[in-house]
């Protein structure tokens, strides 16, 4: 099997794409969860502990997801420089330890997207009961 240099720098676009979204999830539930615990503090609600608890969760996965995507364009670029100095079979085996970082950033990610789902349809549950 061989591995041209390209290859592994066909990960960057991808992958900083995936970051810069990921980065504006953080900072998005960051901004929710700075309001919510204002206004935790004026009004002592438990259902916004829940949500509080629930958004950290989420801030946790993230933090993750942005660890495995690093990872990934870390062992991309370490791929690239093993094959530019003609080491093919370490190359190879960083290029697959990038793709699996980067899979498992993608898995993570949709378990922080399903979290985020469940907590949407809970806050619409009550409005599809006064509906009806």
């Amino acid at each position: 099997m061989t591995l041209s240099i390209e290859t592994p720098a066909l990960l960057f676009s991808a992958t900083s794409l995936i970051l810069l979204a990921y980065t504006n999830r953080f900072l998005t539930i960051a901004q929710i969860i700075r309001n919510l615990k204002k206004n935790y503090e004026d009004n002592h609600n438990k259902s916004i502990l829940l949500e509080i608890k629930n958004l950290n969760l989420r801030l946790t996965l993230i933090r993750y997801m942005q660890l495995f995507g690093v990872m990934c364009l870390f062992l991309s670029v370490f791929a690239m420089l093993l094959l530019y100095v003609n080491q093919e079979g370490f190359g190879i085996y960083f290029f697959g330890a990038s793709m699996l970082s980067l899979l498992i950033s993608l898995g993570i990610s949709f378990w922080e997207i399903s979290i985020s789902v469940n907590a949407l349809r809970v806050h619409l549950k009550d409005l599809s009961e006064d509906m009806k």
